[in-house]
């Protein structure tokens, strides 16, 4: 599976500002997210759809973010734990 291209990346605009919005949470590329100072969030794409791969713990979990719902269900989940601390 291969990194989300330019174009991917421009088409996740909108779930890429609600990310941007959480407290912690750093754009430092187009598409890379950091929490503090660590990786946090990229996104990937095949023919399966786009997906973003999210450390919620020790190391990534693999997330579809292709529809609307899965882009919505992906922020849930970051809340979450962000509010876990």
């Amino acid at each position: 599976m291969k990194h989300a291209s330019p174009e991917t990346i421009a088409r996740l605009e909108t779930l890429r500002a609600l990310l941007r919005r959480r407290d912690g949470l750093r754009e430092r590329r187009p598409g890379v997210f950091h929490l503090k100072s660590r990786s946090f969030l990229h996104f990937h794409e095949d023919p399966a759809g786009v997906f973003a791969d999210v450390k919620l713990g020790d190391e990534f979990q693999r997330f579809r973010v292709t529809t609307q719902r899965e882009q919505r269900a992906l922020v849930q989940r970051i809340d979450e734990h962000l509010s876990r601390g």
